[in-house]
């Protein structure tokens, strides 16, 4: 038995647009853009999605979105989503890139957020 949540929503740019689109989605959204220390490829969008960690991320491929799934078992969950139709793609740190039916990437990452939090808002898998 594990625990996951959708818990982050990553607006993907490329690396020499990323603080343009950070500019933007923080007046878009109605927020601010804050650096990440530590993390230079993330600008962070707090409360810019209610419930959700929101941040634009600068990356070396094409523009996109894509939701980090948040777990307390890496493996469990990684295969949950493989059996549901998902591929492997990559692995970065603690992170699993999986691509979904339809196309999408989503990322499978440890338990980033308030303990209370997360047991408040994850569901529970056999």
């Amino acid at each position: 038995m594990h625990r996951s949540r959708v818990s982050t929503l990553l607006i993907d740019a490329p690396a020499g647009d990323a603080p343009r689109a950070a500019a933007f989605w923080a007046g878009a959204l109605g927020g601010e853009a804050t650096p990440v220390p530590g993390e230079e490829q993330f600008t962070s969008l707090p409360h810019a999605v209610p419930g959700l960690v929101t941040a634009v991320q600068a990356v070396d491929d094409a523009p996109r979105y894509h939701l980090d799934f948040e777990t307390d078992d890496l493996d469990a969950e990684t295969d949950r989503l493989v059996a549901l139709g998902a591929v492997e793609v990559g692995r970065w740190l603690d992170c699993r890139t999986l691509r979904v039916p339809g196309g999408h990437l989503v990322c499978v990452i440890p338990v980033h957020s308030d303990p209370e939090e997360f047991a408040a808002h994850a569901r529970v898998w056999p």
